[in-house]
């Protein structure tokens, strides 16, 4: 009785506390997670879709197309020199605006240096090229994911989440579609040197930027910004339990789209342009799908939001198991994809507030690019053997599979619950 009226109590403390929707999206720290995440997913493309159109406008071989996807490999294993970024002030700025300005004028060079090069003529020096751009470009991302670790509070967090994905992915499409675009009427060069000038001009974001309130500490030495952050995770209550919810929350949600177009082209038979038509449904629906859980996140806290949405994102996976059995119906794809892709946004919103509330200010690079990392494991396993579960059960059975590996994660989050009631009492009181 005692206990349930203390945490009642809470509650309603942490109730009190909440920001308005309004003013929480008037936080100029908000705009300022926007247009950073405007910064951060602008280069992601131009190594990787873009440039594979460049590649094949000139007419390389194909198989050397493919193997410029390894070009991708420091978005991977940026968490390796995430340490040093946690641990080495910048002479302007601050900790993390500085890191962010460095990082946003080399990005313009090296952009601009790219829009030069030759690939048809000297293929080794745009690989190269493009290996520092996208060194780069994850070395942004970690300054800004830190960023936003830093300055939003936790009651915000989710719209933080809404805002990030609003920027990174208007920022991935520009770079992916338009690009491409201008590149058939104004030439690959001129359509490079456009983004290294947008690039140049982000810059105005992270000088206008509020510094977070409360800036964490760099860690006296390098081997203790190495070492520190993983002592840190895991020395916290129920640290073990919070590290494996961050494996298993999006499981289901990440194997039911791992083979998405394959299953609409194959599985169901939708034309090339129907599936272009899901896949822009999927993007709008997810953008719209974050900014309601952020919302939502707001109102209801980091336990509710993340119990509602993983359920949600467990059922929602079966629409797929019934366009499986009813056929070829545009109606039906949009009104799976819309359904599915928008409560998994709502969940990503959520499941991102979870793995900032997990990050210490004085290691907040580090950290949070070693969750993310974790986070990735299971959807990079889940893609190499989603098609063999597919070939053994057919498409029907499988969307069946993907729903019940949605179950560990949602009993694991039941069995946290207390943990995490006292981890958001914890961070309210702060």
């Amino acid at each position: 009785m005692i206990a349930r009226h203390a945490r009642s109590e809470c509650e309603d403390l942490t109730a009190a506390e909440k920001p308005t929707l309004l003013q929480a999206l008037g936080d100029k720290r908000m705009s300022a997670i926007l247009f950073l995440s405007f910064a951060s997913g602008l280069p992601f493309n131009l190594t990787g879709a873009t440039l594979q159109a460049w590649l094949a406008s000139v007419n390389i071989d194909i198989r050397t197309i493919g193997a410029f996807s390894l070009v991708g490999t420091p978005y991977i294993l940026k968490f390796l020199w995430a340490p040093f970024l946690d641990r080495f002030l910048p002479p302007l700025l601050g900790r993390r605006r500085g890191w962010i300005l460095i990082n946003q004028l080399s990005l313009s060079v090296a952009l601009a240096v790219m829009a030069f090069s030759h690939p048809e003529q000297e293929l080794y020096p745009v690989i190269a090229i493009a290996l520092i751009v996208a060194f780069l470009s994850a070395s942004q991302d970690i300054v800004i994911d830190a960023y936003r670790v830093d300055s939003i509070p936790p009651t915000e967090r989710g719209l933080a989440a809404a805002a990030a994905t609003f920027g990174y992915r208007s920022a991935a499409m520009f770079a992916s579609v338009v690009v491409v675009v201008l590149a058939k009427w104004i030439g690959w060069r001129q359509a490079y040197l456009l983004v290294a000038a947008l690039m140049l001009s982000t810059t105005v974001a992270t000088l206008r930027a509020p510094e977070p309130e409360v800036p964490g500490k760099p860690p006296p030495t390098l081997a203790v910004a190495v070492i520190h952050p993983f002592m840190d995770l895991l020395g916290r209550h129920g640290a073990w339990g919070f590290l494996l919810l961050v494996l298993l929350y999006k499981v289901g949600d990440a194997f039911a789209l791992s083979l998405y177009s394959a299953f609409m082209l194959r599985g169901v038979g939708f034309s090339l342009d129907q599936l272009g038509l899901g896949k822009a449904d999927m993007t709008a629906s997810t953008m719209v799908g974050v900014a309601i859980g952020g919302w939502l996140y707001l109102r209801w806290g980091m336990f509710r939001s993340l119990l509602i949405f993983g359920i949600g994102q467990a059922f929602t996976n079966l629409l797929y198991m019934w366009l499986a059995f009813a056929g070829k119906h545009v109606w039906l794809l949009l009104l799976a994809t819309t359904v599915d892709t928008g409560i998994g946004g709502m969940g990503q919103a959520a499941f991102i507030g979870f793995l900032v509330s997990q990050c210490s200010v004085s290691f907040s690079a580090t950290q949070y690019a070693l969750l993310s990392a974790l986070a990735a494991v299971p959807r990079t396993i889940i893609s190499s053997v989603a098609g063999y579960v597919v070939a053994s059960v057919g498409w029907a059975h499988f969307f069946v599979i993907t729903f019940l590996a949605a179950i560990p994660g949602l009993a694991l989050l039941l069995g946290l619950r207390r943990d995490i009631q006292e981890l958001e009492a914890r961070e309210s009181r702060a």
